[in-house]
């Protein structure tokens, strides 16, 4: 679920690394948004990533 409808962005993967330089696996999850959006022109409920929204790539349904 953690991923844009709109433009993809997903969950990312990297490596935590502590002060003695221990590693372990960590994620990156997107600030995914369910927004009601007009899609198709007709409104329905949609997930979104904020910069999606801030760059107004999605037109808000009221």
């Amino acid at each position: 679920m953690a991923k844009c409808d709109i433009c993809g962005k997903g969950v990312t993967f990297g490596i935590r690394v502590s002060h003695s330089h221990r590693r372990s696996n960590r994620t990156w999850k997107p600030n995914i948004k369910r927004v009601k959006a007009i899609v198709n022109g007709t409104p329905c409920h949609i997930y979104a990533c904020s910069r999606c929204l801030r760059s107004n790539k999605v037109t808000r349904a009221v």
